[in-house]
């Protein structure tokens, strides 16, 4: 048996096909412990399946791939975390590496690259796509910035957007997050203060601008 054979991996990725594609790609050298549709999901499955490597998508349902992963990276700080998306944007890559990402790549990637990065995030290398601007990334790594305007709000409020983005009415919130409805409503009227957002239209514009939506 191979080095390699033996690195367990967890995929997670809202859409069951391109999931299933991932798996046959990856069971030949690896072996996928299972499959999480989404962020919330993802962290239960990571502390259950005990995964070697976590590949993750930055935008995701219920918990962004950016929230959970880092989450994740605290319970099981060995785990290395591998992100496929689509998205080129430099910001994005250099949170995720923040957040302790091993790996960046681009799902319009070869599949090759994919098992490189997997390959390297296992034996304690990383890797970043060359679709991403290299140097913004490394320059965005050095200045220490934090998806710019999003410090502001706490990861709690980011995770309470989220859903209510999503559409999930306050209460139902409430329910996912195990808090009170009223702490939720708190959270929001919160966000709007410290954003100087007045209307419910611009918070949710706020989101969407910030790339907390799918």
């Amino acid at each position: 048996m191979g080095v390699m054979s033996a690195v367990r991996i967890l995929l997670a990725d809202d859409h069951q096909l391109f999931a299933d594609a991932c798996k046959s790609l990856l069971e030949p050298e690896f072996e996928v412990v299972g499959i999480a549709t989404d962020g919330r999901f993802l962290i239960a499955q990571a502390i259950a399946l005990k995964p070697h490597v976590v590949i993750l998508d930055v935008h995701m349902s219920q918990l962004n791939g950016l929230d959970a992963g880092a989450r994740i990276k605290r319970a099981m700080p060995g785990v290395k975390l591998v992100f496929l998306t689509m998205s080129t944007a430099p910001h994005l890559a250099a949170e995720a590496f923040r957040r302790g990402a091993s790996g960046y790549v681009l799902k319009q990637s070869s599949g090759e690259e994919l098992l490189i990065a997997i390959r390297k995030a296992a034996q304690g290398g990383s890797y970043l796509s060359p679709l991403v601007a290299k140097e913004t990334v490394a320059f965005l790594l050095k200045q220490g910035e934090s998806r710019g305007e999003d410090k502001r709000i706490t990861q709690r409020q980011s995770e309470i957007l989220q859903l209510l983005v999503e559409g999930n009415s306050m209460k139902q919130v409430a329910s996912i997050v195990d808090i009170k409805p009223g702490t939720v409503a708190f959270h929001k009227y919160k966000m709007m203060e410290k954003l100087k957002i007045k209307t419910n239209a611009a918070l949710i514009e706020y989101a969407i601008r910030h790339q907390m939506t799918q």
